[in-house]
């Protein structure tokens, strides 16, 4: 199986034709005993019917963190949409702690007003309300925002509904050739758009720290280059061209500069490339081995790289200006592909178990590790930009899927989808 880090060495063979637009669906493979039951009420609707069930995306979203249980509608005990209307000793018969109610209304099928309040059902006191008015548009994105809301004031930390996926999907056309598609698509799947489609690979996406721009791999030029693209406009630049291979871009904190892997000078090693100015610096220097897969930590001062230098695939660290480079991962005989949860003391990396490859995390201050899934061909992992879930691939039934799992191993999704490989996962950061 091609793991992570040989993906630099595939670069360099034959390109073949590769996708299209994926739809993604969440399926809970695996919960968490202690989900939160939460009463979510079919919001009421005034005047024209809106195009999209916000209440069912809203208890969808919440389901598929694991950490909320939304009763089923057939137990809901009514269907109050003021909060006049609620008789808390009810609610509090079904065990539910907490109860989202709102109402939608339009007059001309275009523009929405929405509102919502969400109730402590055992102290009888709303925790939050809001109204809104959006196109009709816009109402499944505030869905996600008022997911947001709910999951934040019920929990204490940031929701990521409102976030995005990106991925790389392969599609085989009637003939046997294949076509590849760069995708972006909110958090459960939904609304999936083709940043870039070619008859050539694509890989590696990465997502800069604004949330607005990718950079990528592409062989669409005969060679593999790397491209940075604004989501909102469409416009992208080439950024790495050299000679050989120039491949797996990660952004700084600051969103100023990529770390690349280049073989400009023989043999692939780190470099880190300041966007504005052009200027590039080499980082590592091993010419007995592949460094590639670079991630920055959170301080923006120090990089994590996979590198084959002891013979097999390990993480280590070094200065991001360059120095001696410090092995941080002993245990088993592969670890691969790190990222880095957003408060910088997790790792997240693809490690071996007897010849199959699991998604694990590694406490980088005690270097303890757990490995999280049970799925043997994983690769790509990406951390929810709450720290709370990490987004990988893997296969089912010889075919690329989507997955996640929470960061204790409790929780667990797949994230199907009919008539494309998937792979190549990047969770977006908040935005700005």
């Amino acid at each position: 199986m091609l793991r992570q880090w040989l993906k630099i060495v595939a670069l360099l063979i034959a390109l073949v034709p590769w996708p299209a637009q994926a739809v993604l669906t969440i399926e809970i493979t695996g919960g968490s005993e202690a989900a939160l039951p939460i009463a979510i009420v079919p919001f009421g609707v005034e005047g024209y019917a809106p195009p999209e069930d916000i209440s069912e995306i809203i208890s969808n979203d919440l389901a598929s963190s694991g950490r909320f249980a939304p009763l089923e509608k057939r137990d809901l005990i009514s269907q109050p949409h003021e909060g006049t209307q609620i008789n808390f000793q009810d609610w509090r018969l079904l065990r539910s702690e907490g109860l989202l109610i709102g109402k939608v209304s339009s007059q001309d099928g275009e523009n929405y007003q929405v509102q919502f309040q969400l109730y402590d059902v055992y102290k009888a006191e709303q925790l939050v309300g809001k109204r809104y008015n959006v196109p009709a548009s816009g109402l499944r994105s505030l869905a996600h925002q008022i997911a947001d809301v709910v999951y934040e004031t019920l929990t204490g930390e940031k929701g990521v509904f409102s976030t995005r996926l990106a991925f790389v999907t392969e599609m085989k056309n009637a003939d046997g050739s294949k076509r590849f598609a760069l995708q972006v698509s909110d958090a459960d799947g939904a609304n999936p758009r083709t940043v870039l489609q070619s008859t050539q690979p694509i890989m590696s996406p990465n997502w800069a720290p604004d949330g607005e721009r990718l950079a990528y791999v592409t062989f669409e030029n005969a060679k593999a280059e790397v491209y940075v693209q604004e989501l909102s406009s469409g416009r992208r630049n080439s950024v790495a061209s050299f000679r050989g291979l120039n491949s797996a871009p990660a952004w700084s904190p600051d969103g100023k500069k990529l770390a690349l892997t280049l073989s400009k000078n023989g043999n692939p090693e780190i470099y880190v490339l300041e966007l504005a100015s052009g200027e590039l610096s080499r980082v590592t220097h091993n010419s007995g081995a592949i460094d590639t897969e670079a991630v920055w930590m959170p301080n923006g001062r120090e990089i994590l790289f996979t590198s084959d230098r002891g013979g097999r695939p390990q993480i280590y660290r070094v200065d991001a200006n360059g120095g001696r480079a410090e092995r941080i991962t002993f245990e088993g005989s592969y670890n691969a592909s790190a990222d880095i949860s957003p408060d910088g003391k997790t790792m997240a990396m693809v490690h071996a178990v007897n010849g199959k490859f699991h998604i694990a995390i590694q406490d980088l201050q005690t270097g303890a590790v757990q490995v999280l899934t049970d799925t043997t061909a994983d690769e790509s992992p990406s951390f929810a930009p709450n720290g709370r879930m990490i987004l990988y691939a893997t296969e089912q039934k010889g075919r690329g899927v989507l997955a996640a799992v929470s960061v204790d191993g409790r929780i667990k999704q797949r994230l199907g989808e009919s008539g494309s490989a998937v792979r190549e996962p990047a969770w977006s950061p908040f935005r700005r």
